[in-house]
Order: structure tokens, then sequence, then C-alpha cells
């Protein structure tokens, strides 16, 4: 799922990019650093529901894997300034709900939505990108926002229960290299992708870098599962 709206960051080599095979899911439209005052409490979301389908499971959740199409607008004069489905030739985004990976008024307003769900959702600039605004999307300041949505697919995210009790084969609610280790090979052969020989060992030292806090030699349940959705 690439072709998304960068962060703004240096760009990530393939080896890291395998990072998101366990631990980073993909990100798109991500709003720089948030702190514009303290107006975001007196203001909210606005969510009209366009479609609503006779089934409505699963409702998304905190810590969700969602695919989905959506446009942005600008309130004040009904431009355009972003289409997903003119990036990445068309296919919809996956993204993680609720961590961050989009604007805080996005987070908002795809909660509680169901695959097949299409919504029209009002965002204030303090749940978007502020008093900053975002010249790449030609985005000015204190800009009220608009979105269409449409919500594809509703999945448990990597850091799941169920993803964790897939790593853990001796079910020792931690992770080990050598389960990491066995998940990435498991992970590879899946995507099929071309990698130099190194790139399994670079990114499994990368995973515990990032995650072993403790630096035990294990990354724990709590470690793991940053999202906090679901209990261990």
């Amino acid at each position: 799922a690439a072709g998304t709206v960068p962060r703004r960051r240096p760009p990530r080599s393939d080896m890291a990019r395998g990072l998101t095979l366990l631990l980073l899911p993909l990100a798109l439209l991500v709003a720089p650093a948030q702190g514009e005052g303290g107006t975001a409490a007196a203001e909210e979301v606005q969510i009209e529901v366009l479609h609503l389908p006779e089934t409505c499971s699963p409702k998304s959740k905190k810590g969700d894997l969602l695919n989905a199409h959506y446009d942005g607008f600008l309130a004040s004069d009904g431009s355009k300034f972003y289409c997903s489905r003119t990036q990445n030739e068309g296919h919809p985004k996956w993204f993680v709900l609720g961590v961050g990976q989009v604007i805080r008024g996005l987070d908002t307003a795809m909660m509680n939505m169901c695959p097949g769900e299409k919504r029209k959702v009002t965002i204030p600039p303090s749940l978007a990108y502020g008093q900053q605004g975002y010249a790449q999307l030609k985005i000015p300041p204190n800009a009220t926002l608009i979105f269409e949505i449409e919500l594809y697919a509703v999945n448990k995210g990597p850091r799941s229960v169920e993803a964790f009790k897939q790593i853990d084969k001796d079910s020792d609610k931690k992770l080990s290299e050598l389960e990491i280790s066995q998940y990435l090979k498991e992970e590879f052969a899946r995507d099929g992708k071309k990698r130099h020989p190194s790139a399994h060992d670079e990114i499994l030292a990368d995973i515990f870098k990032k995650n072993d806090h403790d630096g035990d030699g294990f990354i724990s349940a709590k470690e793991y599962n940053v999202y906090q959705h679901d209990e261990l």
C-alpha cells in the first residue's frame, strides 16, 4: 500500500520498510505535531453517514487495520486537496486506526465504522493541520477540512492479541529473537519480494533495538502491545 502522503521525515530504505511486516503499519496523510492551543476541546468532528450497509460488522476500533478510500476538500471553497484514488494506481489505503497515522480528526471520524459504510466528515483546524496548515497539500493555516470516506475492510491490527499469539510459538507471552526471526522468514516467503541476504538480520536487529525497552532479549506483551486495544 505505497503511494500514501509522506510523513515529514527522510525516506526510509527498503529494509527499514520491512519493519511494517511486524511493527510499523503503513502511514498516510499524517499531520505535523499538534499543540496549537486549547481550542481542540471546544471543537468536534461532525459526522454525516451517507450509506450504512444492512450488516454492520465488525465496527472499527482503536488498533484495527482499515482499508479505505477518501477524498479531502477545503471547507472554505470546496476545492479538493487529496484523492486516494489517484495514488498507488487507485488502490485503497491501509492504516491503523487511533494511533496517529492519520490526522486526529480522521482517527475520531472513522471510529465505530463498518465495512461498506460511507461518511462525510467535517474536521476543525485543531484536529487537522492547525495554525501551520500543510503547504505540500496546499492546505492553508486554520483550515476546516471535509472528507468523504468509503471504508472497505476492518481487520485486526498488527499489534492485536491474535498477531502476538501467532508469533509467540511457545506461548510464554514474550517474543524471542528466534520466534521473530521465524515470523520474518514466513512473511518474506509470503510476499515473495527479493531482498538482500542481510535484510533479515538487519530488520531483526532493528526490531529489538526499537522495542526491547528493558534489553532482556525478549519483546514482552507490554512492549509489543503499544496500541493497548486488547488485553494479553
